[in-house]
Order: structure tokens, then C-alpha cells, then sequence
């Protein structure tokens, strides 16, 4: 489909898919929203949209508050389309340093670091095979479960589709009556993965329990060397399958020398779980915007 230039825009599309593929894969991008498949997911609450300034192909979206902003632009003069849209008023999400070592000289732009973003990543050997007694507690756990339930560690397929969704079901239930927050997007976005994953190219891992899915994990490659998990949900109620199932997702991508497990948005809880695994790298991410005028 044609592509509007700015200030029109239209809907991100499953169609889509063919020409931003190919723009990631040239780019390689190391902040884990620049797939096709994260984007596609979570089109519903941030309103992707495309649109084009000259050569330019830029994303649009929407924060979880409402406000507008755009992507780093992803192909042609990115630094005439960077200006024209902070001149236009919109914050560019998602920047990173090699982003801004490119971009960003320009002193009219306010750089905002954005913690709650950043994407934590890993060796994934060391999330494969968790050597030493830095993961000693992860493998008393993954002992623990693998003890007291017999299991199967299988490659995602049609065949768990409906076993996902139920798991998916049960692990919103459960969450819900925490009082959970954003669990509508979330949710929705895992279950079209689930449903969605060979159109998207997602590739993953189901631990089967007694015939029965008690967790899965989905992901893709984000660059040549770097596997990206962007869901993994898991049996509240089993201890120790949330860390198997994360080390036997890693364990699928043998070609990558990281794994990119994405941000904690700030969730105190979350984040001391993804700091538990040992992260060689915080990927930072900025927002930009132009710099009032005295």
C-alpha cells in the first residue's frame, strides 16, 4: 500500500511486513522496538501509523497517555526528517546512542534519558547455560520444578496455539486480580503473537506439563546477532518454570551471541528480576525534542 507523506499518515499494516523487514535488516537495530512483528502487536494502544518526509519512512505512535510522537526516522535523510518533525512539535522516541552519534549535533535538541525503557541485554550463554554461582538460584529453582513435575521442553508450533491461549487466559485471571495494570494491550498483543506467529516470524518455546502448556516464550531475531524475546508467560502457580522456560528460549538461538529481553517500564518488581540475570548492557534509549525558544 502507498505510503502518505506528512503531515498524512495511515495505519500500520500486515502488509507492511515485506518493506520494513527490509529496512530493519539493513539498519540491524539494537532497541527492541524496530521489529515488525513488536510493531504490528502493539498498533492497537500506541496507533502506528507510516507516513513519509521526502525519502524518509517514519513511524508514528502514541504514548500509553495519549501523546504523539515518532520513531527515529528509518531510512533516507533521517536527519532532515529528524528536524522537520521536532519542528512539527512531536517527541522522537527510542533514540539510542549510535542514533544520536549521528543525528543528534544539533543544539536546538533537548535529550531526555529514558531509564524506563532501556533494554536490558544478556550473553545469551550465560542465560542458556547459567555457569557459576552468579545463577546459582536460578538452577535451585529450575531443580525444584523439574523434581516435583515431569515436563517437555518443545519448539513453538501450530500444535500450542490454543494451549497458549489458554495459559494466556489463566495468567491474565491471575494477574487481574492482583490489580495489575495495562494487562488489556499486553494480553491482546501476546495472544495475536500466539496466533499470529508464523506470519510474523516469531519463533519461541512451550514447556508441556502432564499435556498441558505451562509456559511459552516468543521471540525473533533482532539483528545478526541478537535474538529478542518480546513475550514469555508462565504457570503463576509453578515454581521454578519461568526460569526454565527463559533458559530454554535462549537455548533456541544458537547463533546469537545476545539475547535482548527488552525494558522493565519502570516496574520495581520487574526490574529486579531482569537485574537478577546479569545484563552486560543497559541498551539506553532517549527521547528528543526540540529545544524552546528563549
Amino acid at each position: 500500500m502507498e505510503i502518505p507523506c506528512h503531515p498524512d499518515s495511515r495505519p500500520l499494516a500486515l502488509a507492511d511486513k515485506p518493506l520494513l523487514d527490509a529496512l530493519f535488516t539493513e539498519l540491524q537495530p539494537r532497541v527492541s522496538e524496530l521489529t515488525f512483528a513488536n510493531l504490528y502487536l502493539f498498533r492497537g494502544i500506541h496507533d502506528y501509523r507510516l507516513t513519509r518526509l521526502g525519502d524518509a519512512l517514519v513511524v508514528l505512535g502514541r504514548g500509553y497517555g495519549g501523546e504523539a510522537y515518532a520513531l527515529p526516522p528509518l531510512s533516507g535523510d533521517v536527519t532532515g526528517a529528524l528536524r522537520t518533525l521536532l519542528a512539527d512539535g512531536f517527541t522522537i522516541y527510542g533514540a539510542d546512542d549510535t542514533f544520536l552519534e549521528r543525528h543528534g549535533a544539533d543544539a536546538a535538541i533537548t535529550v531526555e534519558e529514558d531509564r524506563d525503557g532501556f533494554d536490558y541485554l544478556y550473553l545469551r550463554s550465560d542465560l542458556a547455560d547459567l555457569p557459576g554461582n552468579r545463577f546459582h538460584k536460578k538452577k535451585n529453582r529450575i531443580n525444584y520444578f523439574a523434581a516435583r513435575h515431569p515436563f517437555e521442553v518443545r519448539v513453538f508450533g501450530p500444535d500450542h496455539r490454543q494451549g497458549c491461549l489458554a495459559l494466556l487466559d489463566e495468567w491474565r485471571r491471575v494477574r487481574d486480580a492482583a490489580g495489575s495494570t495495562s494487562l488489556d494491550p499486553e494480553t491482546a498483543a501476546a495472544a495475536e503473537a500466539v496466533t499470529l506467529s508464523a506470519e510474523l516470524g516469531l519463533e519461541g518455546v512451550v514447556i508441556a506439563v502432564e499435556g498441558r502448556v505451562g509456559a511459552f516464550a516468543l521471540g525473533e531475531r533482532l539483528n545478526r546477532e541478537t535474538a529478542v524475546c518480546h513475550f514469555e508467560k508462565s504457570d503463576p502457580f509453578m515454581e521454578g518454570i519461568s526460569q526454565l522456560v527463559n533458559r530454554e528460549f535462549c537455548r533456541l538461538f544458537t547463533d546469537c551471541t545476545f539475547v535482548n529481553r527488552e525494558q522493565d517500564l519502570g516496574e520495581p518488581g520487574l526490574r529486579t528480576a531482569k537485574l537478577s540475570y546479569h545484563p552486560v548492557e543497559l541498551v539506553r534509549k532517549f527521547r528528543l525534542r526540540k529545544t524552546p525558544e528563549p
